[in-house]
């Protein structure tokens, strides 16, 4: 695959999308979890971010995953009701997905091969953050610890 955008998805209702949807468009990925430690500050800081630049082409993209400390176990009817009601967001939540081993979801495979982390390849735990250009390119990987505000000033540079 050239670039993020050859890539087939599903969404939390189960509706197939092609993320070509989103070409020429700034993509903030992530991999997302209920109940860890990182969830609150995340979701808020992701919905400012998504706040102030969707209108300038950032899109966030939230893929739940289960693979770390079992913090993502519900289904994903579960997994939107709490994003939504919780936290308000309002960017896309995607089908619950594995980013690492075996079956990752092939988008992710593409992203880390991209964008390799200290410590290889492997997502770490929950909300590691990978920032895709314009042109469907990983531009930067973002550790589960690093704040989405923190990566402010890299997206403002992509979405200029």
């Amino acid at each position: 695959m050239a670039s993020i955008y050859d890539f087939t998805v599903k969404d939390a209702n189960g509706n197939i999308v092609e993320l070509s949807i989103y070409k020429g468009k700034v993509l903030l990925v992530v991999n997302v979890a209920s109940k860890c430690g990182l969830t609150s500050s995340n979701y808020t800081e992701l919905n400012q971010l998504y706040a102030r630049y969707k209108d300038q082409g950032l899109e966030i993209l939230a893929f739940p995953c289960n693979q770390f400390g079992d913090e993502e176990p519900g289904s994903n009817e579960q997994i939107l009701d709490f994003v939504c009601t919780r936290f308000k967001s309002e960017f896309p939540v995607f089908d619950k997905i594995e980013v690492n081993g075996d079956d990752a979801a092939p988008v992710y495979k593409f992203l880390k091969s991209g964008k390799r982390g200290i410590f290889g390849d492997d997502i770490q735990w929950n909300f590691a953050k990978f920032l895709v250009g314009k042109d469907g390119q990983p531009a930067g990987r973002y550790y589960p610890t690093t704040s989405p505000l923190t990566i402010e000033r890299d997206v403002q540079k992509l979405v200029e």
